[in-house]
């Protein structure tokens, strides 16, 4: 009867073990143990992250990710996504961290979570030098390209409503709509707009008016906050040495904002 009330006692014992969640370690304990890091990036963003001449991405936001990889003294797996993916990649853990020119929002920070900025960027309505456009309100009936799933698309969707929007699904895709006639008007980045004049030739888009100017952040998955703090005191050091502004502009031929470390979203 002993051997048998303690054998099942065991069994007991036993299926409650098996029964509790494994333990998890966090996902910055799990980067290292797997001697790499997987980053997503937005490729076909110009100057944040594109195809050079060799074939090989390159960009700021890739330059970010190589650095962060250094630093953990880790590999770098480059997880290349498009604008509409970028949330949705970091909510399904295919990637460990997103470098992706994403701005930090209320909306998106109820589905992720953010650093603090690591760079900016200016969005802009542009259009031709004869457009009259001045607001949002001038673009009721306009025909306007956007890239889906940015902020440029909430922000036109919000407040234009009585205009056409046409969304692409990468800015490489709007740039060649540009330069092909498909719309005159887009809501973009400067960067973008760049590399649209560059591609359209003739008559050069113009900026019409700055939608906003945007802080952006290093994507994680939610209640990570070892990876967090490891990663906003990777951006404070290198931005405090001068090798992030360096590089950012290198890239993007400007400086980032003097106040960056201490922006609040």
């Amino acid at each position: 009867m002993k051997f048998k009330l303690a054998f099942g006692m065991a069994a007991l014992a036993a299926a409650f073990v098996m029964a509790m969640p494994a333990a998890r370690a966090d996902a910055l304990s799990d980067i290292k143990a797997a001697g790499k890091i997987r980053v997503a990036t937005a490729m076909g963003v110009p100057l944040f992250a594109y195809v050079d001449a060799q074939l090989q991405p390159a960009g700021s936001d890739v330059e970010t990710a190589k650095m962060i990889a250094d630093s953990l003294g880790v590999k770098l797996e480059l997880v290349q996504i498009t604008n509409a993916a970028r949330v949705p990649t970091i909510q399904a853990h295919k990637a460990d961290i997103l470098v992706a020119n994403l701005a930090i929002t209320p909306e998106r920070k109820k589905a992720v979570d953010f650093t603090i900025p690591y760079a900016t960027l200016d969005i802009i309505v542009a259009g031709p030098k004869d457009a009259a456009i001045k607001d949002y309100k001038d673009l009721a009936g306009k025909r306007i390209g956007v890239t889906r799933a940015t902020v440029n698309d909430m922000m036109v969707s919000e407040n234009a409503k009585d205009a056409e929007i046409v969304r692409f699904e990468d800015d490489a895709t709007l740039i060649t709509a540009v330069a092909s006639g498909q719309v005159d008007l887009v809501s973009t980045q400067t960067a973008v707009l760049a590399a649209m004049n560059e591609k359209k030739g003739g008559d050069p888009l113009d900026v019409k008016f700055v939608q906003k100017s945007l802080d952006l952040g290093i994507a994680l998955p939610q209640n990570e906050p070892k990876l967090k703090e490891w990663l906003n005191n990777w951006i404070t050091e290198k931005f405090k040495s001068g090798e992030l502004p360096a590089m950012f502009k290198k890239f993007h031929k400007r400086d980032l904002p003097a106040d960056l470390l201490s922006r609040k979203d």
